[in-house]
């Protein structure tokens, strides 16, 4: 070795090195120690010189892979020799390194397309970095684009290299964050992924399990790197994976290895320990893109190994769980059986079955565990099949509350525990559902009455059954009566349940027992704190004097300590998954244990609390819950002011958009009117214009076309003349008849008193100035028509012009100088007409003005007629009078004639008739003038 070492140093010919760095490869595998100390500086030196020749860099490579590896001496060495072999490969790999230049030429030397230069080189790094981790991949780390380089080794189109590279990368991955994110982000997920499509997904070989262990060291625990995954729609990719066929016999093991791998890629995802914003969105893309409903199938298909189908229920499990959308999509999944069952009920079936594998009961009790988690739906459909109204009576199918009471109560004390456990979940948290449980009865045997659930789950704790049983069901009762007052009722309304619990906790027993032991003090606790006094002989005072008496405080306390100091506890406490390496350490659930750390602390307060603190804590219970109920309150008011500011905004929103689009038409339609203007001046400058033939003969016809319109327009408004001439004509006879009716009725009160006739004198003079006044209007009126009638026919000499000038605009000898005569004519005579109108207008004006008066000495008038009848009443009023005075008068005289008859005296009758017939003339004439 040693002289095969001074000819790598010494010989100046390329073949003599070549032979002599040949040679030493030969030794290395047999004389490992040997070649490495003494050669290994010289090939690095062969390295760094002669990168020309490929051959003796091929060689030199393998050489110094030999001396590092630990691979080919493992084989050969004995057991008791192992560690010094791995201390051997660390050690040169510790030299190898101590020049960081050496890694760097390392990896440019990997760059080379050669193969016999590539492989070696990607194979020694590989080494070096089995043997020192991370200090290797600082240095990668730290080199430029080092990762990059090795990145390319994926593309490769040689399988051998490929290959290779997918293992030099599992190892520079392990445990660096760094490193796996730069990976991710040079395009890894996607090569992976085409490289496991290429090789036949879960058919293909061992470089599939090299793809998807490299897969798992990028995505496990670095949520950047899932995000990415996520984001990429990589998850899309991994449901053909999991596609198989109905004939599921006669797996390869290379097939369930790759299958286990993937499952466990899909958990890595999923997996609880991630972030719950990151596991919930990758949840909703297994469910969308179809990946659940594949592995549903898997679940309930025939003929799949059992380690497949374990881990099958695990994945599924962490798929639904906390994900609402996910767990109702399981609930629905029917296993292909006849008549179809529900997959929760075959699941649980496998559960509480003694003779299924402890790894898959296990596996189907975290299902159901992860199906009700944060499942209030679920938990209420499970419950309601224990209830008494909803239970099949014919017997036909088994209900998941049926199993579960079943496994229960069994003989078999791991299905106790699991369907205890499985209720439990059932009941976390559900405050509503803790009650209804209390309403379960069970038919213990025929002849007897039923008992309540809780009765019977307290009958088998005191008949002594096996710790698991019991363990089990303690934990049931905690669960059940924490945070539920009327269960506690319930409970210690056994007058033998405290008094058990008392015995058990204050006798001294071994180990095992001590496990029940805590868990009988911590449900005394419960009934303790969450006790409302509706017993007197169970009140919280009494029972905190029954501990004192019979256990003594300190004594309960340090019972009570013996749960959260137990082994198999803070095993519990680490993850969801049950995972126990035997069925005896199946002990305590992981959600059990955060009961216990909530309820430990608060149970040793309470119990060393006096009756005062007591009634001052239920005090400040209350007037928290008033609190709460007042911001509740608040909260639903805040909750409704938002969804009215939202509908406003809305409103303001849909408001806006309206304005906005009303203005961009208000916008829209001034730029055509604009438009039409620009025309239209256009066309006026057009008009004016006298340049060839075709436009002359067009700025006519345009011009002809606007006069026309002009035309129409008078026409349109002689119409409104007309009209409203007709309307006044109406008005002014309406007034003619008023006046006429009136005239009739003061010449009818002409034959009154002559005080009377004077002031009808002045009212029909006055009628007769308002006669002449309506002459004066009526001549208007004719002059006014005179005129429309003179508008008229110029109007049809217009017409007549016009018509005429058609066939002169269609000769083609028309000049330029008639179009503008007749231009000047039409517009003289369009101003005449608009003068007219505009007179016409004038006129129409006055004629209101002289309406209006006209009314205005109609109302006097009709004002003086009223006082005249008046005045005329009050007269007849009087002649009434003075003739009932004439006739007494008369009644008087006559009496007093006869009186002056009777005494003798000569009285004149002639005289007296005469003056009566002369007065009864007057008296007639009188009654003419007033008929």
């Amino acid at each position: 070795i040693q002289k095969l070492c001074d000819r790598v140093a010494s010989s100046t010919l390329l073949d003599d090195r070549r032979d002599a760095v040949r040679a030493l490869k030969s030794l290395s595998k047999k004389y490992r120690l040997e070649v490495g100390i003494q050669a290994m500086e010289h090939l690095i030196h062969v390295l760094q010189t002669d990168r020309s020749d490929s051959e003796i860099i091929g060689y030199a490579l393998d050489t110094l892979y030999n001396v590092i590896s630990n691979d080919l001496e493992e084989e050969e060495q004995e057991e008791n020799s192992a560690k010094q072999v791995d201390d051997l490969g660390s050690q040169f790999t510790e030299i190898f390194i101590k020049q960081q230049e050496n890694v760097t030429l390392l990896l440019t030397l990997v760059e080379e397309f050669d193969f016999h230069v590539r492989w070696p080189g990607v194979k020694l790094l590989t080494s070096l970095l089995k043997q020192q981790g991370p200090q290797v991949q600082q240095i990668i780390l730290v080199s430029p684009m080092g990762v990059s380089r090795l990145m390319d080794l994926l593309a490769d189109s040689r399988e051998v290299i490929r290959n290779d590279g997918v293992l030099l990368l599992q190892q520079l991955t392990k445990s660096n964050a760094a490193i796996q994110k730069i990976v991710a982000f040079e395009n890894a997920f996607e090569r992976l992924l085409d490289i496991i499509t290429e090789e036949g997904n879960s058919d293909g070989g061992i470089v599939v399990e090299d793809c998807l262990l490299l897969l798992q060291n990028l995505l496990k625990n670095n949520n950047s790197n899932q995000n990415f995954f996520k984001e990429g729609s990589y998850i899309q990719r991994m449901k053909p994976w999991f596609e198989v066929g109905d004939d599921n016999c006669g797996w390869s093991a290379q097939k369930v290895t790759n299958l286990h791998l993937m499952l466990q890629l899909v958990r890595v995802l999923v997996s609880p320990t991630n972030p719950p914003g990151a596991t919930s969105s990758c949840q909703k893309a297994m469910f969308h893109c179809g990946l659940l409903q594949q592995l549903c199938t898997i679940l309930m298909a025939t003929g799949v190994p059992a380690d497949i189908l374990t881990e099958t229920i695990n994945t599924v499990s962490e798929v639904i769980r906390g994900c609402q959308t996910n767990q109702d999509y399981f609930a629905s999944v029917n296993a292909p059986s006849n008549p179809p069952r529900p997959a929760i009920v075959v699941l649980l079936m496998s559960m509480v079955n003694e003779r299924q594998p402890f790894v898959l009961r296990c596996a189907v009790l975290y299902c159901f565990q992860c199906f009700l988690y944060k499942n209030q739906k679920g938990q209420g459909e499970i419950v309601s099949t224990l209830l008494p109204s909803t239970i099949d009576a014919t017997g036909n199918s088994v209900s998941a509350g049926q199993l579960l009471c079943g496994g229960l109560f069994s003989t078999d004390s791991l299905s106790n525990w699991c369907a205890a456990v499985a209720l439990a979940h059932a009941l976390q948290e559900n405050a509503t559902l803790k009650e209804q449980l209390l309403r379960v009865q069970l038919a213990t045997s025929i002849g007897n009455p039923p008992v309540s659930l809780l009765q019977q789950c307290t009958n088998i704790l005191s008949q002594g059954s096996k710790v698991q049983t019991r363990v089990g069901l303690l934990m049931l009762l905690c669960t059940w009566l924490s945070n539920c007052s009327i269960a506690v009722t319930h409970f210690l309304h056994n007058p033998a349940n405290v008094p058990f619990l008392t015995g058990q906790i204050a006798e001294n027993l071994g180990e095992e027992e001590q496990l029940v032991q805590g868990l009988c003090a911590l449900l005394l606790g419960i009934s303790i704190y969450y006790n409302d006094n509706s017993l007197e002989n169970y009140r919280k005072e009494k029972l905190k004097q029954l501990i004192e008496k019979r256990i003594g405080r300190e004594n309960f306390i340090e019972k009570l300590g013996f749960i959260s100091k137990h082994e198999l506890y803070s095993r519990a406490a680490q993850k969801p998954q049950p995972s126990f390496s035997s069925p005896d350490h199946m002990m305590f659930d992981h959600e059990f244990t955060k009961l216990v750390k909530e309820l430990e602390g608060v149970i040793s307060k309470a119990i060393y609390k006096s009756s005062e603190e007591d009634k001052k804590e239920e005090e400040v219970k209350k007037t928290l819950e008033q609190h709460d109920n007042i911001v509740t309150h608040y909260k639903k008011v805040i909750r409704e002011q938002d969804q009215e500011l939202e509908e406003l905004k809305q409103r303001i929103n849909t408001l806006t958009s309206q304005n906005e689009q009303l203005q961009a038409t208000v916008t829209q339609q001034v730029s055509q009117i604009q438009q039409h203007k620009d025309q239209y001046n256009l066309l006026k400058v057009q008009l004016g214009k006298d340049t060839q033939h075709h436009n002359s003969h067009g700025d006519t016809l345009q011009m002809n076309g606007i006069q026309t319109e002009e035309v129409s327009k008078l026409k349109e408004e002689l119409e409104e003349w007309k009209n409203k001439h007709e309307l006044l004509q109406g008005q002014l006879k309406e007034k003619d008849s008023l006046i006429e009716k009136l005239n009739s009725s003061q010449l009818e009160m002409g034959s009154t008193e002559q005080s009377l006739q004077t002031s009808r004198f002045g009212g029909l003079e006055h009628s007769h100035e308002l006669q002449k006044e309506l002459e004066m209007l009526r001549s208007q009126i004719q002059l006014q028509s005179a005129e429309i009638s003179k508008l008229q026919m110029e109007n049809q000499k217009l017409q007549v012009m016009s018509t005429a000038t058609d066939p002169m605009l269609g000769d083609s000898g028309a000049t330029a100088a008639t179009s503008s005569e007749l231009e000047a004519r039409l517009e003289q005579e369009i101003k005449e007409l608009k003068s007219q109108v505009k007179a016409l207008s004038e006129e129409k004006e006055s004629l209101k003005q002289q309406l209006d008066s006209s009314t205005s000495t109609i109302a006097i008038l009709q004002d003086k007629n009223s006082r005249l009848e008046r005045e005329v009443a009050e007269s007849k009023k009087e002649q009434d009078d003075l003739l009932v005075l004439l006739a007494d008068q008369d009644q008087k005289i006559s009496a007093q004639k006869m009186k002056l008859k009777d005494f003798g005296v000569a009285v004149e009758d002639e005289d007296d008739t005469e003056s009566g017939d002369q007065g009864d003339e007057d008296e007639d004439g009188d009654e003419e003038e007033q008929d």
